[in-house]
């Protein structure tokens, strides 16, 4: 039997927005490596984040930024394969020797895929730029601390990533929210 004869049609479905899946995984990604890193779970330390960090902020958003990329969405595409990169990165050198030196510049360097981010998405609202403009800030923060060997300035940059993942999250609990029931019941700007 043709298509034709079928009633099918070559028109593909339109395709469905990750955008909330990888808010979701990069807000509870920076979040538990954010808290983790401040000391406040007692006994548990950014190590302890490695395995989140490699299957959640790794693989969750790499394969939600290929999805954006594509459904033809450049800005959260990269954000979200590219901070997917970061974390998988991140997780399989916790452990590893690694001079201060050269953790510090990989920190700083990530940093500024960040500061990319914070200007790409300038006009994509506020929380957007709370997001990735805190992350880098958090990103710089954990770049010095590292090579100064501070941990009470890992610690503020534990408290900035961990903001950050709250706006992250809450973006994406508003974006789910709004569109299930609808109307704003969350606001987003």
């Amino acid at each position: 039997m043709s298509n034709d004869a079928a009633g099918a049609t070559n028109a593909r479905p339109a395709a469905v927005d990750a955008g909330p899946l990888g808010y979701l995984a990069l807000g509870l990604t920076l979040l538990a490596f954010g808290l983790l890193r401040t000391g406040v779970v007692s006994g548990a330390g950014t190590k302890d984040a490695a395995s989140l960090a490699l299957l959640v902020g790794g693989v969750t958003l790499f394969l939600a930024g290929m999805w954006q990329l594509r459904r033809g969405d450049a800005f959260t595409g990269t954000a979200f394969a590219g901070l997917g990169a970061f974390w998988a990165t991140w997780s399989s050198a916790v452990d590893s020797t690694a001079s201060k030196n050269a953790a510090g510049l990989f920190l700083l360097l990530w940093a500024l895929l960040a500061l990319t981010l914070t200007a790409a998405g300038w006009r994509a609202g506020r929380l957007t730029q709370g997001v990735f403009g805190l992350l880098t800030v958090a990103l710089v923060l954990l770049a010095v601390s590292t090579w100064a060997d501070s941990d009470g300035l890992g610690k503020v940059a534990g408290w900035v990533a961990a903001v950050s993942g709250l706006l992250s999250w809450y973006g994406a609990t508003a974006t789910l929210t709004n569109s299930t029931w609808g109307r704003q019941a969350l606001p987003l700007k």
